[in-house]
Order: C-alpha cells, then sequence, then structure tokens
C-alpha cells in the first residue's frame, strides 16, 4: 500500500496511556476515510463542550435548566413601589370620592362607604379600549380633583359662614379672608396660607389626574378581577341603598348625622353646584325686581321721622352678637348677667329699653350684607346683591335721616382704605381706620377698641354739631379671633388712644391655656363690646340721646355649634318714654336682654317698621 492511500495519523485516536473514558466522546476515523487533519481542532473543542454539558455523574442524562438568577433589591423596590402607587391611587380615589363637605363629617366612618361614582368610573374605564381610555381617565381625573377642591371649599364655609361655597359670588370673599389674616396673624402668615392654598389646590388636580390614569391602566391589566370587584360593589350599593343602612357620626357621645353606606354624595354636590350657579345667574334680575318695590321711595324728607326731630340716633351695630350670646348655657351667665345688671344701672338714670331678635342675612362674616339688609329693607345675603343695591337709588334709613334734616356719619374702623359706596348710603362723613386719630395699639383684626370708636363718636360729631346726628357705628372687638380682649378706661383717658396698651391690658387677664379655644374666648369679647355701649350711655348720654344696637351675625358654627339661628339681639334705649311709646306695637319685651320668647323679625323688615313707627 502505497502513502497516497494510507490514512493519516489521527490525534483523537487512542493511545495507550490514554484514559478509556474518553473514547465514547470520540471514536478513531475508520480506514480509508480523507479527513484533513485541519479540522482535528473542531473535533477537539466539540469534544470539550460536549463533556462540559455532560452531568457530573457521567450517566448521561440530560441537565435540567438553570434557574434564572435572583431578582435584584432594584426590580424588588420597583415591585414594591409599583404596588404601593395602585394602592394609593384606589385608596385616593375613593377617599376622594367618599370625602364629606363639612368638616364635622370627616371622621374614619365616613370613608367607610361605596360611592356610586367609583363604580360608574371604573366600569367606563373596563370597557373602553385603550386609545380612549387615557383621554377619558384625564377627564375624570380632572373633574374629581375639582369637586375635590370645591368639597374643601365648602367645609371652610360651613365651618365660617354657615352655607358652601358660591362658584359665581363667593370669590372676593377669599380676598377678605387674606385680609383677615394679614391683620390677625401678621403678613408672613397670611402669605404663607395663601400660597400653600394654591399649592394644595394645584397637587389635588395633579393627584386626582395621575390617580384616575393608574386605576385606568390597573383595571386594562386585570380586567376579570376588576369585572369581578365592579360587579360585587354595584350588588353591594344596591343591597344597601334598598336598606337605608348608613354609617353614625357622633358628636361628643352623641349621634350627630348618619351617613348613607350606597353613597352619591359626589354626584349630588356637583350637581347642587351647577343648580347653585343657574340660580346665582338668575338672582340679579330677582333682586333688581324686588328693589324696585319701594313704599317710601317718593315720601318727601320733611315727612320722614318726624318723631325724633331733635335727636341723635346712634345706631351700633355689634359684631358676632347673636342670639347665642343671651341664650346659650355656656354663655349666658356671662353675657346674661352683664346685659341685667345694666338695665337696672341704665334704669336708675332714667333710661327705658326695650329687646327683641332679627333674623340676620348672614352668618359668621360678611357683616356688610346685615348693615345693608338692615338699612336698605331688603334682602341682601351674597355680595351680587350688595353690588346691585349700592348702584341703584333705594333709600336706605342712613338716607332718610339725612333727607330729613340729620347730619350723617358712620365709623367703620376695619376699613383702611377708601370706600365708594359710602355715598350710595347717604354719608356725610365717613371715618376708618384713617382718620380716627387712634395712636393706640392694635387689637388683631379688631384693631380699634370699641370705647375708642364710641369716644370719637361723641367728640367728632355729637359734641362737634348743632344739627342733630345720626351715625351707624360698627364695633368690632367681638370679631374673631376674639383675643386679646381691651378693658374698659376712664372716658376722660381715652383721648388718642394712647391708654390702649396692648400688653397692659392683656396683662389684666388671666392666661389663655391649651385647653381654652373659641368658645371661651367669644363671650368674654361679646361682654366688652356690650359694656362699652352701657359705660358709654351712663358716662356721655342725655335726654336726646337714642341708642339703638344690635348684632350684625351670629358667630362662626365652630362656636355656636351646627344647626344654630340666625337670630341676633336688638335693643333700643331712651330717656324719652315718648320714644318707647311709638314702639309700643312692637310688643318688644323690656330690658337690654331678650329671652328666648322675644319677637324674631327678619332683618329686612326693620327699615320699614322703624320708619313707620317714627313718621
Amino acid at each position: 500500500m502505497s502513502s497516497a492511500t494510507q490514512p493519516a495519523p489521527s490525534k483523537a485516536e487512542p493511545t495507550e496511556a490514554a484514559p478509556p473514558v474518553a473514547e465514547p466522546t470520540q471514536a478513531a476515523p475508520e480506514a480509508g476515510t480523507t479527513e484533513p487533519a485541519t479540522e482535528e481542532p473542531a473535533t477537539e473543542v466539540e469534544v470539550t463542550d460536549e463533556k462540559a454539558a455532560e452531568p457530573a455523574n457521567g450517566a448521561g442524562e440530560s441537565a435540567p435548566p438553570a434557574e434564572p438568577p435572583p431578582a435584584g433589591w432594584r426590580q424588588r423596590i420597583r415591585r414594591t413601589a409599583g404596588r404601593s402607587a395602585n394602592g394609593l391611587a384606589v385608596a385616593g380615589v375613593l377617599a376622594a370620592m367618599t370625602l364629606p363637605y363639612q368638616l364635622d363629617l370627616v371622621v374614619p366612618a365616613a370613608f367607610v362607604r361605596i360611592p356610586v361614582e367609583a363604580i360608574l368610573a371604573a366600569a367606563l374605564l373596563l370597557v373602553l379600549p385603550g386609545r380612549v381610555r387615557t383621554p377619558v381617565a384625564v377627564a375624570l381625573g380632572a373633574v374629581l380633583g375639582v369637586l375635590v377642591v370645591f368639597k374643601v371649599a365648602d367645609m371652610g364655609f360651613f365651618s365660617v359662614l354657615d352655607r358652601p361655597f358660591d362658584p359665581v359670588m363667593d370669590w372676593g370673599l377669599l380676598a377678605d379672608g387674606y385680609r383677615f389674616l394679614d391683620a390677625s396673624y401678621g403678613r408672613i402668615a397670611a402669605v404663607a396660607v395663601a400660597v400653600g392654598a394654591v399649592l394644595l389646590t394645584v397637587a389635588v388636580l395633579a393627584f386626582a389626574v395621575l390617580a384616575m390614569l393608574r386605576v385606568g391602566r390597573l383595571l386594562a391589566g386585570h380586567r376579570r378581577i376588576g369585572g369581578g370587584a365592579v360587579g360585587a360593589l354595584t350588588a353591594g350599593w344596591l343591597v344597601f341603598a334598598l336598606l337605608g343602612t348608613t354609617v353614625t357620626v357622633y358628636d361628643n357621645g352623641t349621634v350627630s348625622f348618619g351617613l348613607p353606606v350606597a353613597d352619591r354624595a359626589t354626584a349630588r354636590l356637583a350637581y347642587d353646584h351647577t343648580m347653585q350657579v343657574n340660580a346665582s345667574l338668575r338672582d340679579r334680575q330677582e333682586f333688581t325686581e324686588l328693589a324696585a318695590v319701594d313704599a317710601f321711595r317718593d315720601v318727601p324728607g320733611d315727612e320722614l321721622l318726624t318723631a325724633l326731630r331733635g335727636k341723635d340716633v346712634l345706631l351700633a351695630f355689634v359684631e358676632s352678637y347673636g342670639r347665642d350670646a343671651v341664650t346659650a348655657p355656656e354663655f349666658e351667665p356671662l353675657i346674661g348677667d352683664l346685659l341685667d345688671d345694666g338695665t337696672q344701672r341704665l334704669a336708675a338714670q332714667g333710661y327705658g329699653s326695650r329687646s327683641a331678635f332679627l333674623t340676620s342675612s348672614t352668618v359668621g362674616g360678611s357683616s356688610w350684607l346685615a348693615h345693608a339688609t338692615t338699612l336698605s329693607g331688603l334682602w341682601v345675603d351674597n355680595d351680587q346683591r350688595y353690588r346691585s343695591l349700592t348702584t341703584s337709588d333705594r333709600l336706605t334709613l342712613t338716607r332718610a335721616f339725612g333727607d330729613a334734616g340729620w347730619r350723617v356719619s358712620g365709623f367703620f374702623p376695619g376699613n383702611s382704605r377708601a370706600w365708594p359706596e359710602g355715598a350710595f348710603f347717604g354719608y356725610d362723613q365717613v371715618y376708618d381706620s384713617r382718620n380716627m386719630g387712634y395712636v393706640g395699639d392694635k387689637f388683631n383684626f379688631a384693631s380699634i377698641p370699641d370705647q375708642y370708636v364710641l369716644s370719637v363718636f361723641d367728640r367728632f360729631e355729637r359734641n362737634a354739631n348743632d344739627q342733630p346726628v345720626m351715625a351707624e357705628v360698627a364695633l368690632l372687638s367681638g370679631h374673631a379671633p376674639w383675643t386679646p380682649v381691651p378693658q374698659l378706661v376712664n372716658w376722660n383717658t381715652v383721648r388718642d388712644g394712647s391708654v390702649f396698651d396692648r400688653e397692659a391690658m392683656a396683662s389684666g387677664q388671666p392666661t389663655r391655656s391649651a385647653a381654652d379655644g373659641l368658645r371661651d374666648d367669644y363671650p368674654k369679647a361679646i361682654a366688652y363690646s356690650l359694656s362699652s355701649i352701657i359705660s358709654y350711655i351712663e358716662s356721655e348720654g342725655d335726654d336726646d340721646l337714642v341708642v339703638v344696637f344690635l348684632g350684625d351675625h351670629q358667630p362662626a358654627p365652630v362656636v355656636t355649634g351646627p344647626g344654630a339661628s340666625r337670630d341676633v339681639p336688638i335693643t333700643v334705649v331712651t330717656r324719652d318714654q315718648a320714644v318707647l311709646d311709638r314702639i309700643a306695637g312692637w310688643d318688644w319685651q323690656e330690658g337690654l336682654r331678650p329671652d328666648a320668647q322675644a319677637p324674631v323679625w327678619p332683618m329686612d323688615s326693620f327699615r320699614d317698621r322703624f320708619l313707620a313707627a317714627f313718621e
């Protein structure tokens, strides 16, 4: 055999020293093959790879697939964060829908309810395709965010004004609230609250949209579970609605309110505010028609108020002096005893007095509405009506006095800027914080103590004019926050008000502990205002003085509690028995304090009855 036909030696061919276990992995080529030597390295690599894949026991079985490496900490965090975000989104949407719109109802039990709006929103997001679901979720989130903002606004308005927020008429009150914070707690606090409110509003809207988007994606990814949940909640809602099941809200251990488990409050809120917008837009025309009817419009000035000729008339509005001040068990001992004592002291000087109640057009604030209602004989319960009134030619009580020959002045210590409406009310002179000459310390929002305001009325008007004076005076020491409260001083020492040193006044009062609250401070402030009036009549009154003092509104519900009336006391004081005889037909009670059985008139009836009694 020639060498050309003899097979080339193979490196894979076993040698005598080679271990026998290597043989099965690569057989030697048979004789006569022409496999080139250059492929031998590939065969060797292939053998190595195959050995690496063999089980360690050499049994020839296939190795099980290798397990994936455990998830890293970043993956675990992302997974946990995603689940938490889903839970937060669902809980946030449900909480937003069940959130009550009155602060006293915001208790844990209020959130254990089934909102029908959540069921409807979830069902809608379940059935919509992806490209439609996203914009719908954004729209639903935006609407929900706006409704939450309205709920929070309603909480504030119910807490202070005992009514919901009016989206048409109440925007101006936000500026008034800022001025109150500025005067009571300082500019930094006012700015902080304003900025915080804006940021909170933006955050609520953003969270509502993002939460609804996440809920939509969650439902799309778990349609079967989501559909089952919607079905179960729908069945539960129907059962609870048919049974009328409620969760009970307690206030100091007593049942305050029952909230239905089958909840639809958010939809009701949206409907009510929509109807409120329509009603507010119609109200302007309705008020204009009411204002056109005036029995005293064409009465000549010389025929008005003839029974009061020669009298100085003081009409004093006492801030937050409401029915509760004289009838509530916790306030009556202080206020009631003060008024009873004042009745006796004034009677000893020859003064008679008659008292009753008026039902105010406002509560907790917006005092100008009560002033306008009393003076105009029209029910002015919102700023739109106030603006319509002050741009009309309606005869007010102050203007009637001016037409009848009195000098008419207004004292408004809370005003610090021009007040164009003063011309409508017919004042010859308007006094405010800028021209009263007060140099003493300021007492929060009340700013100028009531005793100083009454002293200025006496010095600047009664004793400075030969003609009779009629004055409307706003006494603001009863305005929240009701601390610190000034103290009465000798009338001869009032002068420019420097005697009213805030620290000196506060030093004479007990230290306010953390347990004290608004209900403790309120009656003390009202007692100071009433003491100022009684002391003024005693010290500066005479036979020609007629004083009418009344409350502008009840204090905020945080003081009176929910459901309090809107009644305010009103009292007439004079030495002239002929004046009291003129109002004998009113059947008002004798003394400075009306009791629970005293007559109650609507506040808008006072102008006509007063003009008729003294014509």
